[in-house]
C-alpha cells in the first residue's frame, strides 16, 4: 500500500493487516467492543494473518489493539477500500454498461459524541436553541456501484461542506472512477459536478430542478431530448483548478406514468452523446435505479450500525467509517458470488439476510 511505503513499523503482534482485519471484524461481529476483538484474537481468530498470535497474546487488556488502531494511517484504509472495490468490480462480468461503470452518488450524516478534537473537526449542527447541540455531525458522501451495491469510494467532512463539494472530491480523487457514468439526484444537478466529471473524462446523468432545466434550455420546457450547452452563471460555485468552459450535453424531459402512482415529469441532464447507443428509455431506466442508494445508506447506518460512532478522536471516527464500508463490501461481495452462481442479479438478494 502506498500509505505504508515510507512508514516504519516495529515488529508488533497487531500488524497493519491484523489491525485492518479487526477494524472490519468489529463491524461484522455482534460485539463491536475492543474486548471482543482481543477475545477473538486470543481464541485464534487471526492466526492465519499473524502466526501464533493467539499464543503470544498473554493479556486480556485492550491497550495494544487500541494503540494499533491509532497508529494505522487513515490513507491506508482509503486505499484498501479502493483496492477492495476494484476486486469486486472484476468479479462481475456485467459490471460495465456500454463500457462505463455506472455509479450512484448520495450523502448522509453520522452522529459522533463530542470527545477530544471531534467538536473542532466535526462541529455540532447549529440550532435556534440557546444551548448548543450535543451531537457532532460528520457529513459523508458515498459512491456506490449500481449493479452490485458495493461502495467504491467515500468523502468525509463537516456539515459546513456541501455534498456537492465532497462529491467532487470523489470524482477527481479516484482514478478507478474516470470511466464512470455518475448518477445523482437534484442535489447534484449543478454545474460543479459536471465540471469535475469532465475534468477526469467521466460522464453524468443528473436530475435537475424544473427551474434550472428551464434556464438551461432557454425556453419553455417540452417533452423530448434537447441538445443544450451549459454555461456557468455568476451564482454557480465552480470547482477550483477545473475548466470553466461551457459543457455540451442533452436535456431529457420525460413524463413517467405508473399505475397507482402520480404522474411525474423528470428533467435529466447527461453528457452522453445523442445517439442510438444511448436511447432515452434506457437512460431513464438507469436513473430509476438511483433509489437503491437510499437502501445502501440505510444498510450502512442500520445493519452495519454506523449511524453513531463511539470514538474518542476525529481521526478514529473516520477510520471506523471506512472500516464499516469495507465490512459492508465483504457482504456485497458474498452476495455477488451467490448471485453469479445462481445466474440472478445481485440486487434481488436480501442484504439483511445475507448480513445474518
Amino acid at each position: 500500500m502506498p500509505a505504508l511505503k515510507n512508514q516504519g513499523f516495529y515488529q508488533r503482534l497487531f500488524t497493519p493487516i491484523v489491525t485492518l482485519w479487526y477494524l472490519i471484524f468489529q463491524r461484522l461481529h455482534f460485539d463491536h467492543t475492543l474486548e471482543g476483538v482481543v477475545a477473538d484474537a486470543r481464541a485464534g481468530g487471526a492466526d492465519s494473518l499473524c502466526e501464533r498470535l493467539s499464543k503470544k497474546l498473554l493479556s486480556t487488556a485492550t491497550v495494544s489493539y487500541s494503540n494499533a488502531r491509532q497508529r494505522l494511517p487513515l490513507a491506508f484504509l482509503t486505499q484498501a477500500l479502493a483496492l477492495q472495490a476494484l476486486k469486486i468490480i472484476r468479479l462481475n462480468p456485467k459490471a460495465l454498461w456500454r463500457g462505463l461503470l455506472v455509479s450512484l452518488l448520495d450523502g448522509s450524516t453520522v452522529r459522533i459524541r463530542p470527545y477530544g478534537d471531534i467538536p473542532k473537526k466535526f462541529p455540532p449542527h447549529r440550532n435556534q436553541a440557546k444551548a448548543p447541540a450535543y451531537w457532532c455531525l460528520m457529513r459523508v458522501v458515498v459512491c456506490f456501484c449500481v449493479h452490485t451495491g458495493a461502495a467504491l469510494n467515500c468523502a468525509l467532512g463537516n456539515t459546513g461542506l456541501s455534498e456537492q463539494v465532497l462529491a467532487c472530491q470523489i470524482i477527481l480523487g479516484q482514478p478507478l472512477l474516470s470511466g464512470c457514468l455518475f448518477i445523482g439526484d437534484r442535489n447534484f444537478g449543478v454545474f460543479r459536478i459536471v465540471q469535475a466529471a469532465r475534468a477526469v473524462g467521466a460522464k453524468v446523468l443528473l436530475r435537475m430542478t424544473q427551474t434550472r432545466a428551464r434556464k438551461l434550455l432557454g425556453r419553455s420546457l417540452c417533452l423530448g431530448q434537447h441538445s443544450v450547452r451549459w454555461f456557468p452563471t455568476r451564482h454557480d460555485q465552480l470547482q477550483p483548478d477545473c475548466n470553466n468552459d461551457p459543457v455540451d450535453g442533452q436535456l431529457l424531459v420525460v413524463r413517467i406514468k405508473r399505475k397507482g402512482f402520480r404522474t411525474q415529469t423528470l428533467y435529466l441532464f447527461t453528457t452522453l452523446p445523442k445517439s442510438a447507443e444511448y436511447p432515452v428509455e434506457e437512460l431513464v431506466s438507469l436513473y430509476g435505479l438511483r433509489w437503491h442508494i437510499e437502501l445502501n445508506l440505510r444498510y450502512l447506518k442500520a445493519q452495519m450500525r454506523l449511524v453513531q460512532l463511539e470514538c474518542k478522536s476525529a481521526d478514529m471516527a473516520q477510520k471506523e467509517w471506512f472500516a464499516g464500508l469495507m465490512a459492508y463490501n465483504l457482504i456485497r461481495a458474498a452476495m455477488l458470488c451467490a448471485a453469479l452462481h445462481e445466474g440472478i442479479p445481485a440486487l434481488v438478494l436480501s442484504f439483511s439476510l445475507s448480513r445474518r
